[in-house]
């Protein structure tokens, strides 16, 4: 328990309230973890479902961190999931095939189950065994209903360790839930219920939640309903338990940005504060909507102009992305750059009231977006525009990052890569780009 306190303490550091019952949510992730051991591009006006679907299948992606070299050949780090008879001698059966085949056991947790136990390993493999392989070892030992997955560096990190660093991560900023949810139950798809469903939703999930085999949903923080899907992999009731006492943990924590800001000079003087928004800026930004020329929210909203409004309690909403404001001295709102979760992408998108545009905002906006984007482990962004608006496509070439330009039903849409060697000679900020105070 010293750890969790010595957590809650570094968050207090930086300038984060943390109310003491907090101690009781990170706790129980600590315990359960460590449990024995596009804006949718053809509908570019309408406020999406929120999807953070992770990242493809391992055995898809080339090898990468998780492939090492070691005398003798090559080795390859993965996972594996797989069920045990919950009998005596059943799980020493399972590890004395995989020693047989020279596989490293590095880590392993165990989720009980009613019938049997699910035991998920860390394994460093010879290069040359495949994931079938791999299966084809363990159920020859008795395991049922194997799963196996490339790992990579990143999988080393012990899971109590993982878990409190995505605890941290959450308590500073409400952006990171869907995040940290998805990094705490590998590949799946997280989804937020539309605001017009939400009454019916929650009274069709307990408060404690409801776990179906590969479909978990949640009480959401705001009110509405998180729904967790992962077809691929049953949810056990450890995984369950910790994703519950992540959002129990954001729920107590209450709305929260971090509270840093940078101060920017235009090149003709003017002082420009660039600082991290949510839905208590909505009144401002709805100001500035009104202070927009029709073309202007054309451009960005690629609908009917009467209806940018109501957006703005989507796109400065945390459960959907990140948004940062660009205002003046007085505290006036003149730009909004939005980092949006789509899926297994994540598109950018800017709005720069008319008398500010041509001075850098958009710019300023758009590179500590993107920077954001690769800190999260994105591989790239995209902007859906048009061609006409020289402005946003001007925007996406200062990054100097490798742009890909597709026309969609009309629609220009410019992709940028954000792969370690293009971000290397990028024009992006460095470190933090929004410092915390």
């Amino acid at each position: 328990m010293s750890d969790v306190t010595d957590a809650v303490a570094h968050l207090a550091g930086h300038g984060t309230a943390v109310p003491a019952m907090v101690l009781a949510s990170v706790a129980a992730l600590m315990v359960t973890a460590g449990l024995r051991s596009r804006w949718s591009r053809r509908h570019g006006h309408a406020p999406p479902a929120d999807d953070t679907g992770a990242r493809p299948p391992t055995d898809e992606r080339p090898a990468g961190p998780g492939r090492t070299e070691r005398e003798g050949g090559g080795s390859a780090l993965w996972r594996m999931r797989t069920t045990v008879r919950d009998e005596p001698g059943s799980l020493a059966e399972l590890c004395a095939a995989l020693a047989e085949r020279r596989i490293d056991i590095l880590s392993l947790q165990t989720h009980p189950l009613a019938e049997g136990t699910v035991d998920e390993f860390l394994l460093r493999a010879p290069g040359e065994l495949s994931g079938t392989e791999l299966a084809g070892v363990v159920t020859a030992a008795g395991g049922a209903r194997t799963w196996t997955e490339r790992a990579d560096a990143h999988d080393l990190v012990d899971a109590p360790t993982r878990v409190l660093g995505l605890a941290t991560r959450t308590a500073l900023d409400a952006a990171e839930l869907p995040l940290a949810l998805r990094q705490l139950l590998g590949r799946c798809t997280i989804r937020s219920l539309p605001a017009t469903a939400r009454a019916e939703a929650a009274e069709a999930v307990p408060p404690e939640g409801a776990l179906e085999d590969t479909v978990l949903r949640l009480r959401a923080p705001e009110g509405g309903v998180i729904s967790v899907e992962r077809p691929h992999l049953p949810f056990t009731p450890a995984e369950f338990a910790r994703a519950r006492a992540l959002v129990e943990l954001d729920a107590r924590l209450g709305p929260r940005i971090p509270r840093g800001r940078d101060v920017l000079t235009l090149a003709e003087g003017s002082d420009i504060t660039v600082r991290r928004a949510d839905t208590r800026d909505v009144p401002a930004a709805k100001a500035m909507h009104e202070r927009c020329s029709a073309r202007t929210l054309g451009l960005r909203y690629h609908g009917p102009v009467g209806d940018a409004d109501r957006y703005l309690g989507h796109l400065l909403s945390p459960r959907f992305g990140r948004t940062l404001a660009a205002q003046t001295a007085s505290g006036r709102i003149v730009g909004l750059g939005h980092l949006l979760w789509d899926g297994d992408e994540t598109e950018v998108a800017l709005l720069v009231e008319d008398a500010w545009q041509r001075r850098g905002i958009g710019g300023e906006l758009l590179g500590r977006l993107v920077a954001m984007a690769a800190e999260t482990g994105c591989e790239s962004v995209y902007a859906v525009t048009q061609a006409s608006n020289t402005g946003m496509v001007a925007a996406m070439r200062g990054l100097g990052l490798p742009l890909d330009y597709q026309i969609e039903e009309g629609t220009l849409v410019v992709t940028a890569r954000l792969d370690p060697s293009a971000r290397a000679a990028a024009h992006l900020p460095q470190g933090d780009p929004v410092g915390r105070e």
